[in-house]
């Protein structure tokens, strides 16, 4: 009876545990949810969310057509990548110092080998920048974090 009892209360406290795991705040809106990215932190995105919040190549293959409000910048990373590792708690400052001027975007290429593809990345990290007006460029290797904060400021944010 007493193991019984253990097994039924691990199993509610683990179900009640994986429910509430969001990755943003659930908020009611009438009778539907809708679920708000946290800001002020780099956002992980996948193929299909980079054709509509960064670039559609397939509808526009030959010209930059950028979609987005503010700049971006696009760190693609792998899990296991040293470098990658380093760099992050830098692109997690520059998402918080810059919320609402600068979207911080997190593309891991082991899982998104198409979109790291399109983007020619042979070596990790590779940060994309992306102006509101212009060309976005790349930097590859983990660069320090004042210059990440000196591009930010020298081609991101200028008027």
């Amino acid at each position: 009876m007493m193991k019984k009892s253990l097994l039924i209360l691990i199993a509610v406290v683990g179900i009640s545990t994986a429910c509430s795991s969001t990755t943003g705040k659930e908020v009611p809106e009438g009778n539907e949810v809708a679920v708000v990215i946290e800001t002020g932190k780099p956002e992980h995105i996948t193929y299909d969310e980079f054709l509509v919040k960064v670039w559609n190549f397939e509808e526009n293959p030959q010209k930059w057509v950028f979609k987005g409000e503010v700049p971006v910048i696009i760190d693609f990373y792998a899990d296991w990548c040293k470098p990658c590792k380093m760099i992050a708690p830098t692109m997690e400052k520059i998402a918080k110092e810059y919320e609402g001027k600068v979207i911080v975007y997190k593309i891991n290429v082991d899982n998104e080998r198409k979109l790291a593809s399109v983007f020619q990345v042979q070596s990790i990290p590779s940060v994309l920048f992306v102006p509101l007006k212009g060309e976005p460029s790349m930097q590859t290797g983990a660069l320090s974090e004042e210059a990440y904060m000196k591009i930010v400021k020298d081609q991101l944010l200028v008027k």
